[in-house]
């Protein structure tokens, strides 16, 4: 009997905690950098490879498809309108709860200093990074010059000479910038280089320009172009299926490299880990619950004037629990459509624009998971973000939502590109990836419950007449 491929993945999650926890006993530390990290090191080049066309071509299609905003009007604006109000909220909830929670300081400061050295012994080895994200240089100080050493002989590499004078140039060019400066940022003047170089947000706004011109252009010349970038999306989501199908063995590879690297031959320094970890999770789920519980709430009470969430989670109960056990929003659509017309009372013409739309665009779980993700990673080692860094999250995890592709796990790819945009390591992602399929799992009921209650506030909008039935309901 062949084992579904979220329970492969799980198994390799494991047994590379398991390898990692012998390995670091046992001190094999540099065969496992040498002989096993290399494979999870691919892992990384491959969703990086794919994560930028994915999100790309998701873009532009999700945007081109929006063709019936100028024929629906004010229906598809108040929709876009709302997905992206609860994208922002979601991103914004998380932030808050992980600068409060603060689960990447849960662990030692000596561990988080040595974390910290790796982090920029990784920069010294890329050459895409010229210097560490907020300047500083731990590895220079004299008092961790025995740790910076021991470490740089695990990993087999040198420390740099220039990085002072480096930071200080890059604290003076952020001076010097203007408060408009992240918009110029934003505009690419090179969309090849900003491809190239994975600058992210440049990206996304092409993508949104893209596909908005494909609206305005005559359709016998959008519609080959449409075409084209249907298909590219369908051989990069099914290039995603691929890659997965041995994501058990590269979960394996990345899990031991990463452990390998930030906690040598110090079992110790294993358990530091995962104490983080488990405030990482609870940070995640805490903020799901919030979304669940509040924010949803709230937006439903707010603009439907009565409260109704408790008939709401009760009809769409069938399709949060197939998300659950699917960990995609797409696959569960048909079911969410079902449950919105026949158990809401939403009209098929609503419920078919709707969520179909949200399905795409609508990601506020994977959304707070990557803003909640990437300051637990940067606290973990004691990579200080700015206001502004932090706020670049927001945007960039809002955008990108909207090139997520629904399928289990496809927010990690995401990650990896954020990451790599802010200048931060990618192969971090192992780290949360080692507990990720649970969570992605709640995230995806987010997503579908986030979906289920746009439609629902649209669709009162429209003055449509919803939880009439109250017997098909019970009986749901």
């Amino acid at each position: 009997m062949k084992l579904p491929l979220h329970v492969r993945i799980l198994l390799g999650m494991a047994a590379g905690v398991l390898w990692a926890l012998l390995s670091s006993f046992m001190g094999w530390s540099r065969f496992n950098l040498d002989w096993i990290d290399p494979f999870g090191k691919i892992f990384v080049n491959l969703l990086k490879l794919v994560a930028v066309p994915l999100v790309l071509f998701s873009i532009i299609t999700g945007v081109a498809s929006m063709g019936e905003v100028r024929r629906l009007g004010s229906l598809g604006l108040r929709t876009l309108g709302l997905y992206l109000l609860t994208t922002v909220m979601a991103v914004s909830l998380g932030l808050v709860l992980v600068n409060t929670i603060k689960p990447g300081e849960w662990g030692d400061d000596d561990k988080r200093v040595a974390n910290r050295i790796n982090y920029e012994l990784w920069v010294q080895e890329t050459a895409e990074v010229q210097v560490p994200l907020d300047g500083k240089c731990l590895a220079c100080e004299p008092a961790n010059s025995a740790l910076r050493d021991s470490i740089a002989a695990v990993r087999g590499t040198t420390m740099p000479n220039e990085w002072t004078k480096a930071a200080g140039a890059t604290a003076e060019l952020r001076k010097e910038a203007g408060p408009l400066q992240f918009l110029v940022d934003i505009v690419p003047g090179n969309i090849f280089e900003s491809l190239t170089e994975m600058r992210m947000l440049q990206v996304i706004f092409f993508a949104i320009l893209f596909g908005i011109m494909l609206l305005l252009v005559d359709p016998k010349h959008a519609t080959p172009l449409n075409t084209f970038m249907n298909a590219c999306n369908e051989v990069f989501i099914k290039m995603v299926d691929v890659i997965m199908l041995a994501a058990p063995w590269f979960v394996f590879a990345l899990m031991t490299g990463v452990v390998a690297r930030m906690a040598g031959d110090d079992i110790a320094a294993v358990g530091e880990l995962f104490k983080g970890l488990v405030g990482y999770a609870l940070t995640i789920v805490l903020g799901l619950a919030l979304i669940v519980v509040v924010i949803y709430p709230a937006m439903m009470s707010l603009l439907m004037r009565r409260n109704v969430y408790k008939d709401f989670l009760r009809a769409i109960s069938p399709a949060q629990l197939l998300a659950f056990s699917t960990s995609s929003s797409a696959a569960t659509l048909p079911a969410t459509i079902r449950c919105v017309e026949e158990n809401i009372g939403v009209s098929k013409a609503t419920a078919g624009f709707v969520l179909p739309v949200g399905a795409t665009v609508n990601m506020d779980g994977t959304s707070l998971m990557q803003a909640v993700a990437v300051i637990f990673l940067a606290q973990l080692h004691m990579v200080d973000l700015t206001l502004g860094q932090q706020l670049t999250i927001v945007l960039t995890a809002t955008l990108a939502s909207i090139g997520a592709a629904a399928i289990p796990s496809g927010g990690m790819m995401l990650m990896v590109v954020v990451l790599s945009s802010l200048g931060l390591d990618p192969a971090w992602v192992a780290i949360v990836f080692t507990i990720d399929r649970p969570l992605d799992m709640m995230r995806t009921v987010v997503n579908v419950t986030g979906d289920a209650a746009v439609c629902s506030v649209v669709a009162h909008s429209q003055g449509e007449k919803l939880f009439m039935d109250k017997e098909k309901l019970e009986a749901a």
